[in-house]
């Protein structure tokens, strides 16, 4: 089925064969054929349309045509990918925090912002939870605070895995400050300071921080806008210099929004298991996906121990408290002494506040409304950047998450037009925070997680005409 929606036989919003259709053609059980529609759900290759049927996603279609416009296959990847990745140096962490400064200081409409509408969390809720947890305990043992956690969060939090089918063991599990502590403290814990890591191309600032941090070299992967990170390649780099570690984002990855496929997660855990080599999994977007049940992770196909799977809820349920956690396999007793002697501790109260709201109060009635509309909010804009913008422009198919990843005509560079847009009190991400080379230089990043207004649609507008004057 997945290849005769790649080859156009069922187009987007077509109406696939029924569950009994597709058993007498096949000769196959029922159960078998509601079983290979449930994992092309989970792909979100289609949906079902209760007492209507299964019909063809329309991103999946976009993103699966083999010549789509305007998202083709070929989104996203590196210009000249043929020519074997060099490992540079890291120095993006200016051009992000000019970024976010013109965000926050310009009150612009944000397209370029990182961070999700914070108006769809229950803030409140948590804070209410906060506060009454401060009234009760005048004061906090400061041993409450000590790595690996509170102990009901980490509860609260392997809970959630088990009963989403990936079981954890509590004791692996290290509360953190957000995701990005965890991905610096899982770094820390599997290199250093000169060594070379491997990371996805485009790959999400974050990773590039960690690794500019730590004083090491970034050498990047092609990337492909459906299937990931392209294991072959990696595969050449591995077998031609030393990599001490590999960082990606197989679910909803930020800039592209792909979910990687299974097999294809499977195949990259025993690639790196074979040689050895860590997998830092960043999944800080695991509850952000579009189909019906949350996707799988490298930590599902890991049996060495060798995948650092680092998260947190700052995307999903409240960004202010920065609660994360890190999974580390054989390297957990190691992070955990990283995080004591980096940080010391995570602070109690919000630990326990979010806990007591994971118990309490409802957070999957409160996730399947935020992915509710963050879907819309992303067919929403991806219609309106093929309307505004001009011939040449290509958009990927988030299968989750809440950024949008465009290619502009190659003659656009998205700093001027960053500089220009901001004119406009309008941001964007420009696509060379992505990267440690030049090769996304006519790419942007847009943020379509905030509510759609007038205001909202009049500033895309305008960004599609900068762009095609530049153009």
């Amino acid at each position: 089925m997945t290849e005769a929606v790649r080859r156009g036989v069922f187009a987007a919003g077509e109406r696939i064969p029924s569950v009994r259709q597709a058993s007498q053609q096949h000769g196959v059980s029922i159960k078998t054929v509601l079983h290979a529609y449930a994992l092309l759900e989970s792909r979100g290759i289609v949906e079902t349309r209760p007492q209507s049927g299964y019909f063809v996603r329309d991103a999946a279609a976009r993103a699966l045509a083999p010549n789509a416009s305007p998202s083709g296959p070929d989104l996203g990847r590196q210009p000249g990918r043929d020519t074997p990745p060099v490992a540079a140096e890291v120095d993006v962490s200016r051009l992000v925090l000019s970024t976010l400064r013109s965000i926050r200081a310009h009150d612009a409409v944000p397209f370029g912002s990182p961070y999700p509408d914070p108006s769809l969390f229950p803030w409140r809720r948590i804070n209410q939870y906060a506060n009454a947890i401060a009234r009760r305990q005048a004061s906090w043992n400061l041993i409450d605070d000590l790595p690996p956690g509170n102990p009901e969060l980490i509860r609260q939090i392997a809970r959630r895995y088990a009963e989403n089918g990936m079981p954890v063991d509590p004791d692996e599990i290290v509360i953190t400050l957000g995701a990005t502590e965890a991905i610096n403290l899982s770094l820390q814990a599997v290199a250093k300071p000169g060594d070379t890591v491997a990371v996805e191309s485009p790959t999400y600032y974050a990773m590039l921080h960690a690794i500019e941090r730590l004083g090491m070299r970034a050498i990047e992967v092609a990337t492909h806008p459906v299937h990931g990170i392209d294991i072959d390649a990696l595969a050449r780099v591995i077998a031609t210099q030393e990599i001490a570690a590999c960082m990606v984002m197989p679910n909803f990855q930020n800039p592209l929004g792909f979910q990687m496929p299974d097999a294809r997660k499977q195949q990259l855990v025993e690639l790196l298991a074979a040689h050895e080599i860590p997998a830092i999994e960043n999944d800080v977007y695991q509850e952000l996906y579009f189909g019906d049940a949350r996707p799988s992770t490298l930590k599902t196909f890991d049996r060495k121990g060798l995948v650092l799977h680092c998260a947190s809820f700052s995307k999903s349920l409240t960004a202010s408290y920065r609660i994360g956690w890190a999974l580390p396999g054989r390297y957990r007793a190691h992070v955990e002494k990283l995080k004591f002697l980096n940080t010391l501790t995570t602070p109690s109260v919000p630990q326990v506040a979010v806990a007591d709201y994971l118990r309490h109060d409802g957070y999957d009635r409160h996730l399947r409304h935020v992915r509710k509309v963050y879907r819309q909010q992303a067919s929403i804009m991806t219609a309106l950047v093929q309307r505004f913008f001009p011939v040449g422009t290509r958009v990927s198919a988030p299968q989750g998450g809440y950024v949008l990843w465009v290619e502009l005509p190659a003659s656009v560079d998205s700093m001027r037009l960053y500089r220009a847009a901001l004119a406009r009190s309008i941001t964007v991400g420009p696509g060379m925070m992505f990267s440690t080379r030049n090769d996304f230089r006519h790419f942007i990043r847009l943020n379509y997680s905030y509510p759609w207004t007038a205001q909202t649609e009049a500033a895309l507008k305008t960004l599609g005409e900068l762009v095609t004057q530049m153009a």
